[in-house]
């Protein structure tokens, strides 16, 4: 079996691990690492279950070797923190944008994507970009209208923060 040592960051902490070279992100994450938080659905990439932030950018982690991830930073659900993961979890539980759970994790990574990036979005916006997670269960609305409330509460704060800042100049 050919092995490969990978160096990454996964939630903010260090690891450097041997693995077949085959191995995929996905597998690393939940057998090595026990971060079973991600979802595996289709195996294919195509449900989204999967998806993690990889140096800032939402990827399917099992489509992705864990060898292409040689000195990455990588987040799960686990190591989502900080406002805008609070807002869009917070929004989630109001809009009832989980019913059976198993999309949320990649549907939070994908969306705490969208939050950060601050760009405005109508509900049609907020679908398209989502359109690469599966959900089973809620008609996408409730998840809709949770994403569209977090990224107006992350523009809505940041807004705040530099009217503040520029107060104090």
């Amino acid at each position: 079996m050919n092995e490969i040592t990978v160096h990454l960051k996964v939630n903010g902490r260090p690891h450097t691990l041997r693995t077949a070279g085959r191995t995929t992100l996905a597998d690393l994450l939940r057998d090595r690492l026990g971060l079973t938080g991600l979802h595996l659905g289709c195996e294919q990439g195509v449900c989204g279950a999967c998806t993690v932030i990889v140096d800032g950018l939402p990827m399917r982690a099992c489509l992705t070797l864990a060898g292409a991830c040689e000195d990455s930073d990588v987040v799960t659900v686990e190591g989502l923190d900080g406002p805008d993961a609070d807002r869009l979890r917070d929004a989630f539980s109001r809009h009832g944008a989980l019913q059976c759970g198993f999309c949320t994790p990649g549907m939070l990574l994908s969306a705490h994507h969208l939050v950060r990036a601050r760009q405005p979005l109508d509900r049609e916006e907020v679908g398209v970009a989502l359109s690469g997670n599966i959900c089973r269960c809620t008609g996408y609305n409730g998840i809709v209208s949770a994403v569209r409330e977090a990224l107006e509460g992350g523009i809505a704060a940041e807004s705040a923060a530099v009217t503040t800042r520029n107060h104090e100049e």
